[in-house]
């Protein structure tokens, strides 16, 4: 069972950026990933949809003899790891949601910036982290429709991204922002960029190093920890798996061998 693997998914390319973060630090790890990509993005679907698009990944997950489960995607936390939870109580299940809490530590000027998709920002959930840890500074949000589809199609340079992007840092720059947390599992490919926007002492965070120590934290109290060496990572998505593979390279660093998701 140690060495069984670890499901992840996303609704698209995005989560590997949460797979890149848990194969760095529990590299024994065997990893498997699913890009919902038929379905992207999934902030425009109805919670019910992505229950079900939860549920028949996770029992996929199953099928495959996976020892966890990784919701490396907001907006499928949000609507989904509460069933999934119910219906798998023995499974380490592991979710996403934006980081308000180390937002509002980090924050000197008391004014924190939120970059996320529209669904997670109208959330209760994450009205509920607002109100929970957010209660001494100022939150702006930035909702930033149209960044995932470029994200997913491997643009992560263009002309276009750039003036996209430049159009929503501007308003929390403007606001007095010193932190930005990125909001969306596909944002921390725009590192790069955003740090040719922002001055330097602003602090860019993600969630995704805290999903591999809670990751690392549940395997390691159920004594489930891989010895290794792990197994190639393998990929599947439910759209074209050729332009998947296409991407691999650009946000995994690494070709890969990706199969058709037909559930």
């Amino acid at each position: 069972m140690r060495e069984a693997p670890i499901g992840v998914f996303d609704s698209g390319v995005g989560g590997l950026s949460v797979l890149a973060e848990i194969q760095r630090l529990l590299p024994n790890e065997s990893l498997l990933y699913v890009a919902d990509c038929g379905n992207i993005p999934y902030g425009e679907k109805t919670p019910e949809f992505i229950q079900q698009r939860c549920s028949a990944i996770a029992g996929f997950f199953q099928q495959q003899g996976a020892k966890a489960l990784v919701l490396a995607c907001n907006t499928a936390t949000v609507a989904g790891v509460a069933n999934l939870r119910r219906d798998y109580p023995e499974w380490p299940i592991v979710g996403m949601e934006p980081a308000v809490k180390p937002a509002a530590a980090a924050t000197r000027s008391g004014v924190v910036g939120v970059l996320a998709t529209t669904g997670t920002l109208q959330s209760a959930k994450f009205a509920a982290l607002l109100d929970r840890f957010a209660t001494d500074v100022r939150v702006i949000t930035q909702p930033c429709p149209g960044l995932v589809e470029l994200i997913e199609s491997g643009d992560l340079h263009s002309q276009e991204l750039r003036q996209l992007l430049q159009g929503y840092v501007e308003p929390l720059l403007a606001a007095g922002c010193d932190t930005i947390i990125l909001g969306c599992t596909h944002y921390p490919f725009l590192k790069p960029l955003l740090k040719q926007m922002i001055p330097e002492d602003i602090s860019l965070i993600d969630t995704g190093a805290a999903v591999a120590r809670q990751l690392q934290r549940l395997l390691a109290e159920r004594e489930l920890l891989a010895e290794g060496p792990a197994r190639a990572a393998q990929f599947w998505t439910s759209a074209e798996p050729e332009h998947f593979r296409n991407i691999l390279p650009v946000l995994w660093n690494s070709a890969g061998i990706v199969q058709s998701f037909k559930y």
